[in-house]
């Protein structure tokens, strides 16, 4: 391997998808990279250890998980500053962008721990008990945090007949 023991390689493999969880986490695209980059700081001064370990993007993203639950506690990242764009009108062909929008929103307004557990169950496919072993807590929590999140982004999202709202149809 090269001097940096294949760092920059899963840089470079992994960064897309980091980014767009901590997109999801933060709800900025400027605090998602900054978030990617702080995440990849720490584990750069461990690489030699986690880089031995069976899934080094599973420490990644709970070093993004906790450094956003962090910065939102001490600066208030990732909290909505608006209500979003309006509902499109019926028939509009751009409604899917409105309601990802709209879907985001919602996700943002979300408490730190249980977006986190959203993003990692329904964006990174993660099961429970990987969700739980990223987070550091129970399998239950994570089936509470899931059941109870996806009730308020429904409610949220309930005004909207057209709008699709993540199922919770997995096992």
């Amino acid at each position: 391997m090269s001097t940096d023991d294949g760092f920059r390689e899963f840089v470079r493999e992994h960064w897309g998808p980091l980014t767009r969880t901590a997109y999801l986490l933060t709800g900025d695209r400027g605090h998602a990279e900054d978030l990617v980059q702080t995440a990849l700081e720490k584990t750069h001064r461990k690489w030699r250890t986690v880089s031995r370990m069976d899934a080094p993007v599973a420490y990644v993203r709970k070093a993004m998980v906790n450094t956003a639950i962090s910065w939102r506690r001490r600066r208030g990242f990732g909290r909505g500053t608006g209500a979003g764009p309006e509902p499109a009108a019926a028939g509009d062909p751009y409604q899917q962008v409105v309601d990802r929008q709209r879907l985001t929103t919602a996700l943002r307004a979300l408490p730190p721990k249980m977006r986190a557990v959203l993003v990692l169950r329904y964006f990174e496919d993660l099961t429970e008990a990987d969700v739980a072993a990223t987070l550091g807590c129970s399998v239950g929590t994570v089936k509470s945090q899931v059941s109870r999140g996806l009730q308020r982004l429904r409610a949220e999202m309930a005004d909207a007949p057209t709008t699709t709202v993540l199922q919770e149809s997995r096992a």
